[in-house]
């Protein structure tokens, strides 16, 4: 049967489809065997996540900047004559100097290792200074001076400071202030040194970040970081406390190290921790720029500092002072004794004044007192404002040189110490008149009184009741008498004890 034309066109093309297939996949097999590759589904997971802030370009700034600080001093022993228990025994020095024991003895004392002298006596070697601490520090400018604490120089004969690539380098020391904690130290080099400036720290405020780059434990070169966690700290290290707070941690080593804002300005100097255990615990203590700058800058100029002097020894002002003077409010520095032939007493300044403002700042406390007088400098003259027999008066003096004892308007820390007059039952003391005529010398104190709970002993003299001196014990009724008058629920009582003179304020609602 012939063979149409048009059934032959299709038996032609289901031939060319079917080898059109086997050529399709026999080369997807040939790829797959030849190339040896499993073919990619999905690709890894990966977040793109906020991005926060970090601190690396601060701190590759800010690091050439900043040292370790390594300090010798030559240790002296404790019997160091040649007369210590470790001399020998008897006889010891008729024995030939190549005897054992004699060598052991030496040896062990340190002598030198050819003998003694001619005399047959042994000397110790001259010892070398030895490491005796280790700190941080920072250039703050190009010629090489550089800050640290003075805690981590003091004693010190031998300075040098660790770059931050590894060199190696002496200072030495230009000044020290124990008051503040501070020192100076100068690295001759012809090099420039990278340094870095002071933050105004009146602008630094609780929550903003900072990064701390120190030498804990001698390891050099480490960054922490943290954020202002308070500020005005007062921890008891000296009459200027104002320590800014962070927690970023800080530990052995860091002393004297920077903590930088985030422009890498200093804001502070870590100086001190807070830590029952001895480690880092996340509350640590560093002098504001603002105390440092000043500091620094007249350490450079003097070696010293210089600080304003009024001579009067204070103490804070409580509700019940407050009271018994006629004040509002709890601000001011009660003066409870000016010292003989200082500033204070020759402007009139008197045992009993509050001092609420200097040259208009307004005192809030003793210690902001201490302050604003240690930074003013000597032989200013300075408006000095008290509170004074009711009336606020303004007295103009002259400031004088802080000694080199704390005699500043010392804060007299009051534990306590008071006085007491005759026989003066509303007040739980007896008294009697002092063998000079002036005050009251207590001779008992009723363990349940006001005046026991505030401290007054036996043996403390009342020397005036509400700036009014007293002799005897009706003095004493007398002032009570007109502050019950007046209204006021307390009278003042100034005692001394030890040379040392203070306030407190006694009830008079009793009687």
């Amino acid at each position: 049967m012939p063979t149409s034309p048009k059934s032959m066109s299709k038996s032609r093309s289901r031939l060319l489809a079917a080898a059109a297939s086997m050529a399709i996949a026999g080369a997807i097999g040939l790829g797959a065997i030849t190339t040896g590759t499993v073919p990619v589904f999905a690709e890894a997971v990966r977040v793109d996540g906020p991005q926060a802030p970090g601190f690396a370009d601060v701190v590759q700034r800010v690091s050439p900047a900043v040292v370790s600080v390594r300090v010798k001093a030559k240790v002296q022993p404790a019997a160091d004559d040649g007369s210590d228990m470790f001399s020998g025994p008897r006889g010891f020095e008729d024995l030939p100097n190549d005897h054992p024991l004699k060598r052991f003895f030496r040896e062990f004392r340190g002598d030198g290792e050819q003998g003694g002298d001619r005399d047959g006596r042994f000397s110790r070697r001259d010892r070398a200074p030895r490491p005796v601490s280790q700190g941080s520090g920072f250039f703050i400018s190009e010629d090489g001076y550089l800050v640290t604490n003075n805690h981590v120089v003091e004693g010190g004969s031998e300075f040098t400071v660790v770059m931050d690539d590894g060199a190696e380098l002496d200072a030495k020391l230009i000044g020290t202030d124990p008051r503040t904690d501070l020192a100076v130290l100068k690295v001759d080099d012809s090099r420039k040194f990278t340094y870095v400036s002071f933050a105004d720290d009146a602008k630094v405020r609780v929550g903003d970040w900072v990064v701390a780059v120190g030498n804990p434990f001698g390891l050099g070169g480490t960054v922490t970081a943290g954020i202002v966690s308070a500020r005005g700290r007062d921890i008891g290290a000296g009459p200027y406390d104002d320590f800014i707070q962070i927690d970023a941690a800080v530990n052995r080593g860091n002393s004297g190290g920077p903590a930088f804002n985030l422009n890498g300005e200093v804001v502070g100097i870590n100086t001190a921790i807070f830590s029952p255990s001895g480690g880092n615990v996340g509350i640590a203590f560093a002098i504001p720029a603002s105390t440092a700058k000043q500091v620094v800058a007249d350490l450079m100029k003097n070696g010293s500092v210089q600080r304003g002097f009024l001579g009067v020894q204070i103490q804070p002002v409580n509700t019940e002072i407050a009271e018994s003077l006629g004040l509002t409010g709890t601000k001011g520095a009660l003066v409870s004794q000016a010292e003989a032939g200082t500033p204070a007493t020759k402007a009139g300044i008197v045992a009993g004044d509050i001092i609420t403002a200097v040259d208009g700042k307004e005192v809030a406390s003793p210690r902001e007192l201490s302050r604003l007088i240690g930074n003013m400098a000597p032989g200013k003259p300075v408006d000095v404002t008290v509170w004074r027999k009711g009336k606020t008066e303004t007295v103009k003096v002259d400031l004088g040189t802080l000694p080199n004892a704390d005699k500043q308007a010392n804060l007299d820390q009051g534990n306590g110490e008071a006085p007491g007059a005759e026989s003066l039952e509303s007040l739980g003391l007896t008294v009697s008149p002092a063998d000079d005529g002036k005050g009251l010398v207590v001779t008992d104190v009723d363990p349940e009184s006001d005046a026991a709970d505030r401290g007054i002993q036996a043996g403390d003299v009342i020397v005036a009741v509400n700036a009014k001196e007293v002799s005897g014990s009706a003095d004493v009724s007398a002032a009570m008498a007109d502050a019950v008058k007046a209204g006021r629920k307390a009278v003042l009582v100034q005692v001394t004890r030890d040379n040392t003179s203070r306030f407190v304020a006694l009830p008079v609602s009793k009687g």
